[in-house]
């Protein structure tokens, strides 16, 4: 079967969407310390009288990337495109952690369990367990925040769009994304840590969501050149009038769901 170049387009980028983001889900159990990677002081902040360093999951460092194909996919196949790819993305997550609960609950062979012990890691079934089998409300919180962040970008994006236009491609990418990401920041942290057993304070659960806003806020303004090169590169693929045409078609479409 032969796929036509915007059909071919479509098929890597939601690739790439849905890749990343089942990723980062999985990679995302990791807690890494940003001033120690970069070399650098700890910030102690304060902020709702918590004090604390900078400390995210290190599926921070995918869902930029994300971000991106979300701009770039709502520029070109508008918001049945990325409503299409965010319900596919929340569909394979649930199934990916099902059977990630199913491994987990298979019986570990003996010889196995030990295998990494001179590594440090004397029971690889309980090493495996807490890495995979993440907890449901963290899941549950992480899911319901991501469809909610997807869904409202798209919203933001074309309301943007339609107010300037073709003009300002970095005003409807950027701004919708941190319009989506400042409710993704707190969604996943209530339903997780509020919600869940931890039963985090409000004061806590405010001062951890600005602190992840913060970053997410900076990486979205430091990636905006790379809409600008995605655009470049498509347009390079698709040819320059096959790319405008299809732009417009996806505003066309956005507009009339509007």
């Amino acid at each position: 079967m032969t796929l036509d170049r915007p059909t071919r387009l479509f098929v890597i980028l939601g690739g790439f969407f849905v890749c990343n983001a089942l990723i980062a889900e999985f990679l995302g159990v990791k807690i890494f310390a940003l001033e120690d990677t970069l070399g650098l002081a700890p910030l102690d902040w304060n902020l709702f009288g918590q004090s604390g360093s900078l400390n995210f999951t290190a599926g921070v460092l995918l869902w930029p990337v994300v971000f991106i194909m979300t701009d770039i996919i709502n520029e070109y196949y508008g918001r049945r495109g990325v409503r299409f790819l965010s319900y596919l993305t929340v569909g394979l997550i649930v199934y990916a952690f099902g059977f990630a609960y199913l491994a987990i609950g298979l019986s570990p062979a003996g010889w196995w369990v030990g295998i990494q012990a001179s590594k440090g890691v004397p029971d690889m079934q309980a090493a495996y367990g807490v890495i995979f089998g993440q907890g449901m409300w963290i899941i549950a919180g992480s899911v319901i925040a991501f469809l909610i962040g997807q869904l409202l970008d798209v919203f933001v994006f074309h309301r943007i769009r339609r107010v300037t236009g073709e003009r300002y491609v970095w005003a409807r990418a950027t701004g919708s994304t941190l319009v989506s990401q400042l409710i993704d920041s707190f969604v996943v942290l209530y339903i997780a840590f509020v919600l869940g057993p931890q039963k985090w304070s409000m004061e806590l659960f405010l001062a951890v969501g600005t602190v992840n806003y913060l970053y997410k806020f900076v990486v979205a303004i430091a990636l905006t050149p790379v809409i600008y090169l995605g655009r470049y590169l498509i347009h390079g693929y698709l040819g320059d009038e096959t790319a405008r045409a299809l732009a417009a078609r996806a505003a066309g479409r956005s507009a009339e769901g509007a």
